[in-house]
């Protein structure tokens, strides 16, 4: 049986000053029909330019309800033109009513004083300081990877191969379709925008010259790197950017283990086995595809194209493209655990890290790939 005291209640009393306003008892949602229809009684207009004070001290109960009551009370105070004043309210109230007053405020407009040329070059200045922060956290985030593995190496027992064979399925068996298929369609195209092109000058064979040592060489490897960064390095930054936000990741750390080697190390060796097999997958589609177009738009029949591809291509050709393959899985593991454990605690800056971790990852391979291409050129390769 709930004690007479604690019914919520409303009591105000005039003054020459203006009004004064007592909430009585619990203020909590169960009275808030009760309480809203005393507040809508209260008549405001007899304070106008006189103070309407509230003393919370004989409230014995407040919730978010409550304190929403109380700032309705404010609002219909200031709107017939009166000064609102409270006091007697206890530290957690306090701070309740002042959480609700913050809410809906729009944030601080940015500073005009300074002019459009010093802005940019903030701007300029601090994106280098990020990429500066980056590179060192990337190289940081490298050295504990060596270390890892240098640790795994004295004592394997410890590597967790169930969780590998898990993502090597995730990474590279249940992406073989699509990659296969965006593969096959780029081979495709590739050789019918060369048939198109050669043909001016009678040179339709040469297509198979081309297509080969250009998918086997550049466009495999990259084309799948690009896929794997957006399909399976996003689902790593989300996967331990989640686990970031939910504090599993500092549950991992009191417990003893360590997350690069319990959450990095499978993703990362689960990338560097499974993109050599994408790459030579998406080498052949490619070639299929080009083959395939070349047979119906370039007469070349496939036993042609075969003896062709043949004498155009060696056995260099095809290690030149795969052996980069290894280095851009471990690029693209590393940007996306780096971006995942950068995740804070919102939904907005999981959306963030995924998205900054597919369009670095993307980019960074792609400059690997001129670095190879350009040590390649140096060597005679």
């Amino acid at each position: 049986m709930q004690v007479e005291d604690d019914v919520a209640d409303l009591k105000v009393e005039t003054f020459d000053e203006g009004l004064v306003v007592t909430p009585l008892g619990e203020w909590t949602a169960e009275a808030g029909d009760r309480l809203q229809h005393k507040i809508d009684v209260i008549d405001f207009r007899s304070a106008s330019g006189k103070t309407v004070a509230i003393d919370l001290a004989e409230i014995s109960r407040m919730d978010t309800v409550g304190a929403l009551l109380i700032e309705r009370l404010k609002a219909a105070a200031e709107s017939a033109g009166a000064k609102f004043e409270s006091h007697g309210a206890r530290p957690q109230q306090a701070r309740l009513m002042e959480a609700l007053g913050e809410r809906g405020k729009e944030p601080p407009p940015p500073s005009r004083n300074e002019s459009g040329p010093v802005t940019l070059l903030a701007d300029i200045g601090g994106g280098v300081i990020e990429i500066g922060a980056d590179v060192k956290r990337g190289v940081g985030f490298l050295g504990a990877v060596v270390m890892v593995t240098a640790r795994l190496s004295l004592t394997p027992w410890r590597f967790r191969f169930t969780s590998t064979v898990s993502h090597l399925e995730r990474v590279g068996l249940r992406a073989v379709p699509i990659i296969a298929l965006i593969s096959f369609l780029v081979g495709a195209i590739v050789a019918q925008q060369s048939i198109f092109q050669l043909k001016n000058f009678g040179a339709t064979l040469f297509v198979v010259d081309l297509l080969g040592i250009l998918v086997l060489r550049e466009l495999g490897v990259l084309l799948t790197a690009i896929m794997v960064a957006g399909r399976s390095g996003s689902a790593f930054t989300a996967e331990i950017g989640s686990m970031k936000m939910r504090e599993e990741i500092d549950a991992l750390k009191t417990m003893g283990l360590d997350p690069i080697e319990v959450l990095a190390m499978p993703r990362l060796v689960a990338l560097v086995i499974a993109m050599p097999l994408l790459s030579f997958i998406a080498a052949m589609a490619a070639l299929l595809g080009g083959g395939l177009v070349a047979w119906i738009y370039g007469d070349i029949t496939p036993i042609t194209f075969l003896q062709r591809l043949k004498d155009a291509l060696s056995l260099q050709t095809f290690f030149v493209g795969i052996v980069k393959a290894p280095f851009m899985a471990v690029i693209i593991g590393l940007i996306a655990c780096t971006e995942g454990m950068k995740v804070e605690g919102s939904a907005e800056s999981l959306g963030a890290r995924t998205t900054s971790s597919v369009v670095k990852s993307i980019f960074v391979v792609i400059v690997m790939d001129g670095l190879f291409a350009m040590l390649f050129a140096a060597m005679g390769i």
